[in-house]
């Protein structure tokens, strides 16, 4: 069986510092290299004629296409070209991963080829741009809290990749920087084990070649999060709303459970309901039974509706001239946060 494991490297108006890149990885003997010119225009012809001089394929988008599109295109010319690889590494084209790095993650992917490979880099060393540090921790601890997903750098661009996994990545969504997260969600959702691997931090001229940019690629790669927040959010505002209209309908009449207690009930069935639906089907995409899940749903919303009840009752009690409203609000806070977590690992999971 072959053990080729092509090298890929996505570009956009790169600098000399890809041609080094390139005799390093001829003089280490890592091949084949795919490289893809992402629309750089007509002034990088010749830096990418030396490229392919060096020996890599160069593939080409007439326009830019955002990273995301570059790595597909060459998923795809690798899976047609070479049927009996292992996978793929991929790496950025600024000089940040060394072929020691690259050599390591190749090995990785070779001891368990089913595996996503990440070569994770030290934000705790010196030299390292602030927005760099920043993005990545934060990213990191949104992405763990918010999926269950422990990982240490969640925008490396140096990964192993094996070929099934490849070609369920052709018709993943996001086009740009996003497309790598996605990488890793579907990773958690296909049950495909992550191996992370330390590799050296290197960051060249405060990383001024890199074309992320902070405030719009940021938006792209949280747009993944911002569903469950959207889902969570509109489904409380519908939930105290309502809750607001039955206390103002129901406080005169007196029900045997306390009219707290029955509009609790009244507002969750209803937007109990509407948030199923937006789960199952936007949220978590929900792929395996919907009778299963929606059982799994109304068993975790009833135990999520009667602590709400029972909690609001109780803290209203003690401070009666505090609206239920008002007292509602962070009983639900604490209780969505312990929602979201049965939803992410049970409900759905």
């Amino acid at each position: 069986m072959s053990r080729t494991i092509p090298v890929v490297i996505p570009a956009y108006e790169p600098d000399e510092k890809l041609i080094v890149m390139m005799d390093e990885l001829a003089e280490a003997d890592l091949c084949p290299v795919i490289v893809v010119d992402d629309g750089s225009g007509s002034e990088y012809e010749g830096l990418f004629a030396a490229v392919k001089e060096k020996g890599a394929v160069v593939l080409a988008h007439a326009v830019n296409m955002g990273k995301g599109r570059a790595l597909k295109t060459a998923f795809n010319f690798c899976l047609n070209e070479y049927p009996d690889m292992v996978g793929v590494i991929t790496a950025d084209s600024d000089g940040q991963h060394s072929t020691d790095d690259i050599r390591r993650c190749m090995d990785a992917l070779l001891e368990d080829e089913r595996a996503l490979v990440l070569g994770v880099r030290n934000f705790d060393g010196s030299g390292i741009p602030a927005r760099s540090v920043f993005g990545n921790k934060v990213t990191s601890v949104v992405m763990k809290f918010l999926t269950g997903l422990s990982i240490r750098d969640t925008q490396t661009g140096l990964r192993g990749i094996s070929s099934e996994f490849m070609k369920v990545l052709l018709t993943e969504k996001g086009e740009r920087f996003e497309f790598e997260m996605n990488m890793l969600m579907d990773a958690k959702e296909l049950g495909i084990k992550i191996k992370e691997v330390p590799i050296k931090t290197i960051y060249l001229e405060e990383n001024r070649s890199s074309h992320f940019n902070p405030v719009r690629d940021s938006i792209r790669i949280y747009a993944i999060f911002f569903k469950f927040l959207f889902s969570s959010l509109s489904s409380s505002i519908v939930d105290i709303v309502l809750f607001g209209l039955f206390c103002s309908l129901l406080r005169n009449t007196n029900p045997v459970i306390g009219y707290i207690m029955l509009a609790t009930i009244l507002a969750r069935v209803i937007s109990a309901a509407y948030n199923f639906t937006i789960n199952y089907k936007v949220v978590f995409k929900g792929k395996g039974s919907k009778k299963s899940a929606a059982v799994k749903y109304i068993i975790l919303a009833l135990c999520i509706m009667l602590l709400s009840g029972g909690m609001v009752s109780f803290f209203h009690g003690i401070m009666p001239k505090v609206p239920e409203f008002v007292v509602k609000l962070p009983v639900d806070t604490v209780l969505f946060l312990l929602s979201f977590f049965v939803q992410r690992e049970i409900v759905y999971k």
